[in-house]
């Protein structure tokens, strides 16, 4: 499987790669991520080490948390994307990862990619607690007091980063910004819109945890699901992992 770091974009070789499956890492320096190529050989990973410039794949600024990578895969892969990506963090084992110990690993090993190619977007996580049924209310926190939280700021940057599209009465998704999108998905919006989003991303004055937080909550919108995403978690389990499913 060729190593996605050394490649060049703009070679020949590179566009020729027609990648069903890409595994996106966002990551720092301190952290390990050779479980990566230990378990998943076959996946082709591309592993951002977004606070070293010096690192084969990085970012403009290290911002915005898993956002800032997202958003750089996205623009930078617009044109030879995988049929179906995959987003998650660094760390193997996570208290937000369903399924046993709370290991990344068995969730990509479970994923069913049939499935994200016909929903278009799934989160990786089932469990509807945190961010379901409500983990915003936009209108209605909007203007409170100080201090700042997602709640009070985020009706103000949603319309700055979705503009044109009416900000809900509830925004709510599971936690915690690892999702799988298809080829297809990403591409229904351009590739200016994602460089839009980056640029709100690199010039918002709100803390890396309040900015990242807006688009953890806004993934599901950006690629199209209603704004209250919380599908029912034993179907979830069933359709995205392959768990559970009951026999009729």
């Amino acid at each position: 499987m060729p190593d996605i770091a050394t490649l060049n974009p703009n070679s020949t070789p590179y566009k020729a790669i027609e990648l069903g499956l890409e595994l996106v890492v966002a990551s720092l320096k301190s952290e390990n991520t050779s479980w990566v190529h230990e378990y998943l050989p076959d996946w082709p990973a591309s592993i951002y080490v977004v606070d070293d410039p010096d690192a084969p794949l990085t970012v403009p600024k290290n911002k915005g948390n898993e956002a800032m990578v997202y958003l750089t895969h996205l623009i930078d892969r617009y044109d030879t994307l995988a049929s179906s990506t995959v987003f998650v963090h660094a760390q193997r084992f996570a208290w937000h990862n369903d399924g046993p110990n709370h290991d990344t690993l068995v969730t990509l090993q479970h994923l069913q990619t049939p499935y994200v190619q016909a929903s278009g977007y799934v989160n990786l996580r089932c469990s509807l607690f945190p961010g379901c049924p409500a983990a915003v209310r936009p209108n209605q926190d909007a203007g409170k007091m100080t201090p700042p939280t997602n709640s009070n700021i985020f009706k103000a940057a949603f319309q700055q980063i979705l503009p044109g599209i009416p900000v809900s009465e509830a925004v709510a998704a599971t936690c915690c910004a690892q999702f799988a999108v298809s080829r297809e998905t990403v591409r229904s919006r351009s590739r200016e819109d994602y460089v839009r989003l980056r640029e709100w991303l690199l010039n918002t004055e709100l803390d890396d945890s309040l900015s990242g937080r807006v688009f953890e909550y806004t993934w599901h919108i950006i690629f199209g699901k209603a704004a209250v995403y919380c599908p029912d978690a034993g179907e979830c389990y069933c359709k995205v992992f392959g768990i559970g499913c009951r026999r009729s």
